[in-house]
């Protein structure tokens, strides 16, 4: 391999004509003047006489091929592989034609390419195009996981990409961009296995039930697997986790109740929360009074309530209507629309669960230094995350504030917060509930020893400010051009890589990080725990239909032969769905189709009997 062509500082042509140059390779230039230089594979290309192709291009530059000439490559018989080279670290002068170009050793790259220990860091995959270096790996690097291709399991071959976990502390929270398909569910869960391997107190918001570490990947071998059980806790909101709602102050309540129905909250229904609501109270004392009014309001002044309270029945039916009366007279001048408004949608979180329960199992697993796994439909999630983000966050500012000032302070452990579809939370444009505190850790938390995890479809509808605090950001494959002008905003990521992020296949990406200084190529390893969700549907139709037929066949297989004048008796004599003799001998049509029975002429008719 040697340097052709003409050359700078930054970037140099290679040729070979042995083997290809890899994407993303690391390959080291041996200058005489310069010294050795380091430098990765950033587009590559071949050239054959034989098979013609316009020379003009970037790649095709003629200039390389006269070189190539010079420096006694027979390109009239061989085939050339070319690569543009761009050197990690910019030279002081050109670098010089026709130095040769080597393979490096692990060692030589070691300080560039890894920056932690495994058992420190999170391993989370293969930095792509390094499988050459797999003889000179140090053995505590070596056969640490397994990489999922094409459906097969293969064992690491290359440097592992283990993500230095302390440096947060400096470079805080991570990214996670890639369109539907991508690997991004994937990486995040492979991310989330690694912070539960150093049991790093962390909350993940699953709104679509899918981050459940409880069941192991099959195919993987006993070696590479991992016993999650006893790292994480799945928690739904109104079972199991919920808002305590006499910890709720009136700002807190009325944005609860807005996220409710976001964009038809008007002005007079918050004015109701505020004029309504009361310190110290509870769920039913709230309703009560809401309600109160909202009758109140119906029955239309106060002389027709006191007429009410002095026909009254008894002495309950009297204390409402006088506890009325003096809803009434405090706040009578609340519109009523507005009044049937806040009720209707605190009424309808009630009925979700969020007001039944709080926060506590969420706070013994940071405290155990285990993974809370929150799941709920996305509403009530957004809604549900201004008020435990806000919590939890404010219980270690206050801890870590409180040392500052030499104050006692229950302890309150650093922690992660992770969530899916965050664009949802933190979208550019316009409010949720959540999206203030958010951009208030996303600013500040690093301080305080808290860090964001955020995954997304569109990076492009991502806020902004948030985007920009994001250090570390994994890019899996995008496709959609708005996407991908923010990631190329965002990040260092080059022209050329920016060109390939429609094409990548799903599991691998580039990681943008400032604790690199670099972007890097890499194969996402195989995850050591499977989702609900990655059974193909079709799959799972066709699975539930021959489950469906063999409980049929297991039914009607002790009265075979069936013939037509029986199918009435058969059908009285088994539990089954099937409600009539048509839909019975249909499922026996099918059943012969697929092979468990079979179909036969006879002297009295069709017959149906057992398959030889």
């Amino acid at each position: 391999m040697k340097v052709a062509g003409i050359t700078n500082q930054q970037e140099v042509y290679a040729v070979s004509d042995k083997e290809p140059f890899k994407i993303n390779q690391i390959l080291i230039i041996e200058d005489e003047h310069l010294g050795d230089l380091l430098g990765e594979v950033v587009e590559t290309s071949s050239y054959n006489k034989y098979i013609p192709f316009n020379i003009n291009g970037e790649m095709g530059d003629s200039k390389v091929i006269e070189s190539l000439k010079a420096l006694g490559y027979n390109i009239d018989e061989n085939t050339i592989y070319i690569a543009k080279i761009r050197l990690i670290v910019e030279a002081q002068y050109p670098v010089t034609t026709g130095s040769s170009i080597r393979y490096p050793s692990f060692d030589e790259v070691k300080g560039l390419l890894v920056k932690s220990a495994p058992e420190e860091g999170l391993v989370l995959g293969v930095v792509k195009s390094t499988e050459e270096m797999d003889d000179t790996l140090d053995n505590e690097y070596k056969d640490l996981l397994c990489l999922l291709q094409n459906g097969k399991v293969t064992k690491q071959k290359g440097v592992p990409f283990i993500f230095d976990i302390k440096s947060m502390q400096q470079y805080p929270h991570i990214g996670i961009f890639g369109g539907s398909g991508s690997g991004k569910s994937f990486g995040m869960r492979v991310i989330l296995e690694e912070i539960m391997k150093l049991s790093i107190p962390t909350i993940v918001l699953d709104p679509h039930y899918e981050m459940d570490f409880s069941t192991s990947f099959d195919i993987l071998d006993a070696k590479y697997r991992s016993d999650f059980k006893d790292k994480f806790k799945c928690l739904q909101i109104g079972r199991h986790v919920g808002i305590k709602f006499s910890d709720l102050n009136t700002r807190d309540l009325t944005a609860i109740i807005a996220a409710a129905s976001p964009g038809s909250f008007t002005e007079p229904m918050m004015s109701v929360v505020e004029q309504l609501h009361k310190k110290r109270d509870i769920y039913h004392s709230f309703e009560e009074r809401v309600m109160l009014l909202k009758e109140a309001l119906e029955i239309g002044n106060e002389r027709k309530i006191s007429e009410l309270f002095n026909s009254a029945q008894d002495s309950v039916e009297q204390d409402k209507y006088k506890r009325m009366l003096d809803v009434y007279k405090k706040y009578g001048t609340l519109p009523a629309q507005s009044v049937n408004g806040v009720l209707w949608r605190l009424q309808r979180l009630n009925r979700e669960g969020l007001f039944t329960n709080d926060i506590k199992e969420i706070e013994n697993c940071l405290m155990l230094g285990k993974t809370a796994v929150v799941q709920g439909p996305l509403k009530i999630m957004n809604v549900f995350a201004s008020y435990v983000i806000t919590s939890l966050y404010h219980k270690r500012r206050d801890y870590r504030d409180g040392l500052q000032l030499g104050e006692a302070m229950d302890y309150f452990p650093p922690f992660i917060i992770a969530f899916d579809e965050c664009h949802n939370f933190v979208p550019k444009g316009y409010d949720t509930s959540a999206k203030s505190i958010i951009k208030e850790i996303a600013q500040e938390g690093r301080k305080y020893g808290v860090f964001l995890i955020l995954a997304t479809q569109r990076p492009a509808l991502l806020d902004e400010t948030v985007t920009a605090q994001l250090n570390t950001k994994l890019v899996f494959r995008t496709v959609r051009a708005s996407d991908i002008d923010t990631i190329k905003e965002e990040t260092d990521i080059t022209i050329e890589e920016a060109k390939r992020l429609p094409y990548l296949q799903s599991g691998d990406t580039f990681i943008s990080s400032a604790i690199f200084g670099r972007t890097i190529a890499v194969r996402i390893r195989m995850a050591k725990t499977t989702s609900v969700h990655t059974e193909n549907p079709f799959d799972e139709l066709q699975n539930m239909n021959n489950k469906k037929y063999e409980d049929i066949y297991e039914k009607i297989q002790d009265y075979l032969p069936i013939y037509p004048n029986e199918l009435l008796n058969v059908l009285k004599n088994i539990e089954t769905d099937i409600k009539d003799v048509d839909s019975l001998k249909n499922c026996l049509e099918i059943l012969a189709q697929k092979g468990y029975i079979k179909k036969s002429d006879t002297i009295f008719g069709e017959c149906y009997e057992k398959a030889v």
